[in-house]
């Protein structure tokens, strides 16, 4: 629905945020410890399987900190990593290298995880002509490289902000039920009132409304916490009229059953608030350490 990549501006603009963050006066322990003239090569190790993401963002906090690092990826985002690859290397300041340390693996590990997630469900709905979407439900800040990621694991985004779609849930429902309308009523009235060609999705309960919301013309129509029995039903109801999406309580263990049902879009949260971050390690190549 929403596949715009994030900007120079907003990665510069996270990045800076995150490095002011874990500043504070400075790395106190390296500048104490290491000598400003030490120089050496650190790599980006991988330790567990999956897929990556964030290796570009990484390399931007390295040189961020320090232009003159020398950051060489070897391994492109939305490649399938295991334990033993070395996704980048860094050369230059062991000073500079150590205040970026952190920064860069937060991000890397952490986007890595969302792709990685996203990955397993799209293998699982893979010969189906369901696609995975994400949602929403993203770290305040860091939207934008979070469904970067998703993208990296073979998913498909969903909303990126309030302004790509009408998507009418249950409050509106609510409140504009104690209206007296009702969800056709509701429908009706956003697709008068929303910006002309905007998408139109709404969300259900039953498969007496999403025959309702189809009546009423929605675009997309949004399955929520229903049964694979009623999904199918609502499936036949669409007949290539309106999308269906299914939502709600999927996980890796049900999400191939919802996919047969025939629904095209499942949107699942958990790829962006219950992923695990990857394990990925700098280690400092201690053969190339040197006073300059």
């Amino acid at each position: 629905m929403s596949t715009s990549q994030p900007t120079e501006k907003q990665i510069d603009a996270i990045i800076e945020a995150a490095l002011e963050e874990d500043s504070g006066r400075g790395d106190v322990t390296s500048e104490a410890l290491i000598p400003v003239d030490l120089t050496g090569k650190a790599t980006l190790l991988v330790k567990e399987k999956g897929v990556l993401a964030g290796i570009e963002i990484a390399k931007r906090v390295f040189t961020h900190i320090d232009p003159m690092l020398q950051v060489d990826i070897l391994i492109k985002d939305g490649t399938a990593i295991k334990p033993g690859d070395i996704s980048a290397t860094i050369e230059g300041s062991v000073i500079s290298i150590l205040e970026a340390e952190r920064t860069a693996l937060n991000f890397l590990q952490r986007l890595s995880g969302i792709a990685s997630l996203t990955a397993e469900y799209a293998a699982k709905v893979k010969g189906t002509d369901a696609k995975i979407y994400d949602t929403r439900k993203t770290t305040p800040g860091l939207r934008a490289l979070e469904k970067y990621a998703v993208r990296m694991g073979g998913g498909q985004n969903h909303r990126m902000h309030l302004g790509d779609a009408v998507l009418i849930k249950d409050n509106h429902i609510a409140a504009l039920r104690a209206m007296g309308m009702s969800l056709k009523d509701i429908i009706l009235k956003a697709r008068k009132n929303a910006p002309a060609g905007i998408t139109i999705e709404a969300e259900v309960n039953s498969v007496k409304e999403a025959g309702e919301a189809l009546e009423a013309g929605a675009d997309i129509i949004m399955l929520d916490n229903m049964n694979v029995k009623d999904m199918r039903q609502a499936v036949e109801k669409a007949a290539g009229k309106a999308k269906i999406e299914a939502s709600g309580n999927i996980t890796l263990a049900n999400v191939r059953q919802v996919a047969m049902t025939g629904v095209d879009m499942i949107s699942i949260g958990a790829l962006t608030h219950s992923y695990k971050a990857l394990d990925i390690s700098l280690e400092m190549e201690s053969q190339t350490l040197k006073l300059i």
